[in-house]
């Protein structure tokens, strides 16, 4: 797959947990994978994460190496704009954190400090490594 903003959007919109489900996200988070950014939270339904686990590992290794943990183990969320080509494939921090908040659901992804040590990092922003 080519990292580009519609293929995370389009993935988004397949994987979040939607409220005519068997659960109400309004009052329970059972059955549902919530995924806390950097501005928002979300709301994944387990099984479309899982469906589509292959297809967001190949968009996270469509990033430059520094994300990758065999390559320089994790970068500023804020490089995460262009791809391992140097392309600029979005220029929307939203976008970045869709695609990073869909790897984390699928176990592809994490953030490498926990969120209360972000605001010593540069531009307060996070660190990601790619597994």
């Amino acid at each position: 797959m080519k990292l580009t903003a519609d293929a995370v959007n389009e993935l988004m919109k397949q994987c979040l947990s939607r409220p005519n489900e068997n659960h109400n996200v309004t009052t329970s988070l059972d059955g549902v994978l919530v995924v806390h950014g950097l501005v928002q939270s979300f709301s994944f339904h387990p099984g479309r994460i899982a469906e589509h686990a292959d297809e967001i590992e190949a968009l996270l290794k469509e990033l430059p190496d520094e994300f990758q943990r065999s390559g320089g183990g994790g970068w500023s969320f804020l490089n995460a704009c262009n791809d391992r080509h140097g392309n600029l494939w979005t220029g929307l921090h939203q976008t970045m954190e869709c695609l990073f908040c869909l790897g984390i659901a699928a176990g592809k992804a994490n953030w490498v400090f926990p969120r209360e040590h972000w605001n010593m990092l540069p531009g307060g922003v996070p660190y990601v490594v790619v597994h």
